[in-house]
């Protein structure tokens, strides 16, 4: 049995259809009843926790042979991170106390950056997961592909893409949600001992003229990207509601000046630009 997190959304539920697939029990590990049910017509046991409940979390861990862990996006955190510090605290705690065989821990790309930046997070969680004695992988993917869901709707309607990633030819290394939560299933299935580190990108590092490129191509009409002056950006996140948003500056800071990179060589994704883009043109 594999207890999953974050199942209601990309990655989570990836890892579990992938698990579901090879044959393997799956505990959904959900917030509600309501959003447990499609998983559970499924064939998947249910455990209702959230992060914010150790003592749930602890229970829904229990008797486990792996678990899948990762914390929620907070894009936009207040200085210092105190609300993933409150959840990192809460998970490793529930797993202290569950004991499961085995941890996969979803992580990112660039968790070993010393450098401030929204990423820091996961680096907290790696930090505080480290030191319990269980097998861990830390599985550390590059940017999401699925990020482009935001440029949909500027290559729909006007055919120009805004890029705060720059410049807009410097391949970026990008995974699919799809393959994470495949490479995180085959993880769980496996047996090691101690702490590892996987990191995993897709088989072709992407530039953002590439994903214009590919917009163009399935839309069939001109799609071009926009370079974002970064002295505009934190105006424009001001703008979109975020409180704090020099973390996520930093971040994509990091994509762009390189030092948020893969500490090894990592491992090559499956699934293609296209297929992801067409995806989310549905």
């Amino acid at each position: 049995m594999y207890a999953v997190t974050g199942i209601t959304g990309k990655v989570g539920g990836a890892v579990a259809r992938a698990l579901l697939g090879a044959g393997q029990p799956v505990r959904a590990v959900v917030r509600s009843a309501e959003k447990a049910l499609p998983w559970a017509q499924l064939g998947c046991e249910v455990a209702l926790a959230e992060v914010d409940d150790a003592q749930a979390m602890a229970q829904a861990f229990s008797g486990v042979d792996g678990v899948f862990i990762m914390l929620p996006s907070n894009f936009d955190p207040s200085p210092g991170f105190p609300e993933a510090r409150v959840l990192v605290d809460n998970i490793r705690q529930a797993l202290q106390c569950a004991r499961p065989g085995k941890v996969v821990c979803l992580s990112t790309i660039g968790a070993q950056a010393i450098q401030p930046n929204l990423l820091n997070q996961l680096q907290l969680l790696e930090q505080a997961l480290g030191s319990l004695a269980m097998p861990m992988t830390f599985l550390r993917p590059g940017w999401f592909m699925e990020n482009a869901l935001w440029d949909v709707a500027p290559a729909i309607e006007s055919g120009v893409i805004p890029s705060f990633l720059q410049p807009l030819d410097k391949p970026v290394p990008m995974i699919a949600t799809a393959d994470v939560g495949r490479v995180a299933a085959e993880l769980l299935q496996e047996t090691w001992q101690g702490q590892r580190i996987v990191e995993l990108e897709g088989a072709q590092r992407i530039t953002p003229d590439q994903i214009a490129e590919t917009f163009a191509r399935l839309l069939d009409k001109p799609v071009s990207m926009q370079v974002v002056p970064r002295d505009r950006w934190q105006a424009l996140f001001t703008e979109q509601g975020m409180r704090n948003p020099l973390p996520r500056m930093q971040m994509i800071d990091g994509f762009n000046e390189g030092w948020i990179e893969f500490a090894g060589t990592p491992r090559k994704g499956q699934v293609e630009l296209e297929t992801v883009l067409k995806g989310l043109l549905l």
